[in-house]
């Protein structure tokens, strides 16, 4: 796509990145084929070809509007459309370049500010966000709909994790919602792998990958949450730690672009290359791994819903469903697999009702085999599609887990 920057977006930090972007598309449109909001709101606008055409307005010097603020607040960032362009265009980047351009220039309506700063103070902080659910579970019954949706409707507590000190070791990010959440999730993923003979170093100080600040207006805030981790795990990388293993993709798919987003950062630009580098999604290190020695010979009948941060953002779909059929598994099948299920982050709580949508669309097409369980690997998804009150979700780790003999 032909395009001219401004003289003023020329002067980004990132204003070569986003040209070199923009001038790859093709403007061919089968990204809106498998976008989710163009299939629910059908509008031009509300796809990637649309929203990559506003992105290149604004860079080119036309006027911003809430309006250009609102279609790009509306993509989920689910990645489908890269996953589906033949162009390779590196959508997601580009979307993050726009919208720090956009949001500079429009301030948003106060309601939706505090909406966003309040998440900002909250969910990053696992202290503060478990205390949160904690108290929200004493009082439920009190609280609006919306947020009773957010609380999980069974708290599987963690089991003890392994004691013992193995040869073979990998760093583990803990996560800054999915302790309050889901806090059996990693403790679950270390004794599945304490059987395979994997010790996981548990780093407190790494909490929130930093995506949540990322993603609500706050680009700088969340890149220093990213130096944060780099620091807290670097110890442990020069001990020889042979992965940086998340149990959430969402955090898994942010992790793994460290790279890349501090790649002009000369302190950390290294740091976190290596980083990225050593990022694994729980199942690329257990798919390498003898899962004989598990000893599982299960029958459980799931429905596995793959988040959109691991089939398109990390690539890897179709991984878990593999492994769960090894160990037995009986997975039923999943129409329009590839859809985003409306969780995305914070999506599910800046925009509700297109979120409620998809999550009532994909959970119909989980349940079209009739599970006993639908399973997932990003808590966000868990707790999202959780929350409709409809077939129990859980993480797939704390099923294998749950499966050793």
């Amino acid at each position: 796509m032909q395009t001219t920057l401004s003289e003023r977006a020329s002067h980004l930090p990132r204003a070569a990145e986003a040209e070199s972007i923009l001038r790859t598309c093709v403007h061919c449109g089968f990204c809106n084929a498998t976008c989710p909001t163009y299939q629910l709101l059908g509008d031009e606008l509300d796809g990637p070809r649309g929203r990559i055409y506003l992105i290149k307005q604004v860079l080119e010097g036309n006027e911003v509007t809430q309006k250009t603020q609102q279609h790009l607040d509306r993509c989920l960032s689910c990645r489908n459309c890269e996953t589906t362009c033949p162009s390779g265009v590196d959508y997601h980047n580009l979307l993050d370049i726009g919208r720090a351009v956009v949001d500079a220039a429009v301030p948003r309506p106060l309601g939706q500010r505090l909406l966003r700063e309040g998440l900002r103070q909250t969910v990053p902080h696992p202290d503060l966000f478990k205390s949160l659910v904690n108290g929200g579970q004493v009082f439920r019954a009190l609280l609006p709909g919306l947020l009773q949706s957010k609380l999980p409707r069974s708290v599987y507590p963690a089991k003890p994790r392994p004691m013992t000190h193995r040869e073979r070791q990998v760093l583990m990010l803990e996560g800054c919602v999915q302790p309050g959440l889901s806090p059996n999730t990693n403790a679950a993923a270390a004794r599945v792998l304490d059987r395979l003979g994997i010790s996981v170093i548990a780093t407190r100080e790494a909490g929130c990958c930093g995506a949540v600040d990322y993603h609500l207006d706050a680009q700088a805030a969340g890149l220093d949450r990213a130096r944060r981790n780099i620091d807290a795990w670097w110890p442990g990388i020069e001990k020889g730690a042979e992965a940086i293993v998340q149990t959430a993709s969402g955090c898994g798919a942010f992790i793994k672009d460290y790279g890349h987003l501090l790649a002009s950062d000369p302190a950390y630009a290294a740091k976190a290359k290596k980083v990225s580098e050593l990022a694994r999604d729980l199942v690329e290190v257990l798919r390498d791994e003898p899962l004989e020695k598990l000893g599982i010979h299960a029958s459980q009948r799931l429905a596995f819903h793959c988040p959109c941060t691991l089939q398109h953002g990390q690539k890897l779909g179709g991984a878990v469903e593999a492994l769960l059929s090894e160990l037995g598994f009986n997975l039923t099948p999943v129409p329009d697999g590839h859809l985003c299920c409306g969780s995305a982050g914070t999506y599910s709580l800046t925009q509700p009702e297109l979120s409620r949508q998809l999550r009532d669309n994909k959970l119909n097409a989980l349940e079209s085999g009739h599970p006993e369980v639908i399973v997932t690997a990003n808590i966000g998804c868990q707790s999202h599609l959780d929350g409709a009150g409809r077939t129990p979700v859980r993480h797939w780790i704390e099923l294998v887990e749950a499966a050793l003999p």
